[in-house]
């Protein structure tokens, strides 16, 4: 079914909050920042798996092949539907209800998987001030993970507010760092020759998706699109440069990483403040160590926010209890969503890293795959649409450039797996948590005995 008539959206779409609470270009920006990135934090395994050679080479490419087709995609599937909820409204639009649950199921337990590395992160780099805060990990943990949902709970321009201070206190070190290196001329800044010679198919894989974990969820920060002032081109200038500055930051650090001389196993054991002490002594160390903390705070942050609003989106569509559509008197925020999300990483302690890294990476990668194929079946059904931005492909190259990012997520999956420290996780939690879509669906089936009303682009079931 085809429409593209503003008046046919459902009601709860259309109405926006005052404009002095949206989300505008610069605010924006710094939430995207966080959300896709916080910094070089996480790139430190890069130089362990593609040596000297091959680490900046992976640095350059990936994000040709694996953001750029996202990024394109996003873009023209949100000025489409620039609305509160997203992604899963896109699929939803494209390929029905069914699809659009599994969508939001998907990206909700892929959320939690990747806001539980978070506050373990936090309390990491807090141990560098306080080396004995590993025995009050979970209460700093606990700490970290009520506090962001309390500020979300305030509401989308105090998350933006706070983005823009944390954004601007991780570039701060690396900034001091850059200066260091240079001019002082402490070390020679020069790029070693690049080729993945040597590199086999396994660290590749991991090289890739150290990459790809840097660079994820260009969609996750549409969620929110109904929040965000003239959203067409806000998220248009403020998605272009985050990714010009995210791959900026990141390879400049590499550059000085590589020419710093430092042993790559003990930066990825200790991290950059190793190498913030190298050029510039303890006190750069303890600023990058800063650094590191305010952006695992802002990635949860900012993640939560995105998060937040597709089960109130579903709830919307009776996909989800009516409750969790429910907003704060004052804040207009879907606080019984943040709560709950905030319950349930509290509760992800049980769960191995290598655990959580499976389910991120597998989980956000079938949702993705959904959307490639909305804009595909979206370019095909409604030809006609209205799309102020356009990717200027017909279907059939369009497909061929979604393809590109599917390949080196599969390449990246394999390098995933090959570790064995990975493997039995993956025998049960990968699975169980794809299959758990199709699980909590056919519950729905049951205990609604009348399907809900349709909107007039919902499709049926299947």
């Amino acid at each position: 079914m085809k429409t593209t008539e503003k008046s046919k959206l459902p009601v709860s779409r259309k109405l926006k909050p005052p404009s002095s609470l949206l989300l505008r270009t610069f605010a924006l920006g710094s939430v995207i920042f966080l959300t896709v990135s916080g910094g070089p934090y996480g790139l430190e395994p890069l130089m362990q798996y593609a040596g000297r050679n091959g680490a900046m080479l992976l640095l350059l490419i990936v994000p040709l092949l694996w953001d750029v087709p996202t990024i394109l995609a996003v873009l023209e599937l949100n000025s489409m539907m620039p609305e509160e909820g997203g992604y899963y409204l896109w699929v939803r639009r494209a390929l029905g209800r069914r699809c659009a649950f599994y969508e939001g199921w998907w990206s909700w337990l892929y959320s939690f998987a990747d806001l539980a590395i978070y506050p373990v992160l936090a309390v990491t780099y807090l141990s560098y001030f306080f080396p004995h805060l590993h025995d009050h990990k979970i209460a700093v943990c606990l700490a970290i993970v009520w506090g962001c949902a309390l500020l979300n709970i305030t509401g989308i321009v105090n998350v933006g507010k706070t983005s823009v201070a944390l954004g601007a206190i991780i570039i701060l070190p690396f900034l001091v760092m850059f200066f260091k290196a240079f001019m002082s001329g402490a070390i020679p800044l020069s790029l070693p020759p690049q080729n993945l010679n040597g590199i086999g198919i396994s660290s590749l894989g991991l090289g890739i998706y150290t990459v790809m974990w840097n660079f994820l969820g260009w969609d996750n920060v549409t969620t929110y699109a109904g929040e965000v002032k003239r959203p067409v081109r806000t998220y248009l200038v403020s998605i272009a440069v985050s990714f010009v500055l995210i791959l900026l930051v990141y390879f400049f650090t590499l550059l000085i990483t590589l020419n710093s001389s430092i042993d790559f196993g003990r930066l990825n054991d200790s991290g950059f403040p190793l190498l913030g002490e190298k050029l510039g002594g303890p006190y750069l160390g303890k600023l990058i160590a800063a650094g590191g903390i305010a952006m695992a705070i802002g990635v949860f942050s900012a993640v939560m926010l995105s998060i937040s609003r597709v089960p109130a989106a579903m709830a919307a569509d009776r996909l989800m209890p009516a409750f969790l559509s429910k907003l704060h008197p004052v804040f207009k925020t879907p606080y019984l969503t943040i709560i709950i999300c905030a319950a349930v990483v509290s509760c992800l302690s049980v769960f191995t890293l290598p655990e959580l890294i499976v389910m991120d990476v597998l989980l956000y990668g079938a949702g993705l795959l959904l959307e490639f194929i909305s804009l595909v079946v979206l370019r095909i059904k409604e030809p006609e649409a209205e799309r102020p931005f356009r990717i200027p492909l017909n279907s059939f190259l369009l497909s061929a450039m979604l393809f590109i990012p599917v390949l080196v997520f599969g390449i990246a999956l394999y390098g995933i797996l090959s570790k064995p420290e990975s493997r039995h996780g993956i025998i049960w939690v990968a699975p169980a948590a794809l299959l758990s879509a199709e699980i909590a669906w056919q519950a729905l089936k049951k205990i609604k005995k009348q399907s809900p009303p349709l909107n007039s682009y919902q499709q049926q079931d299947d």
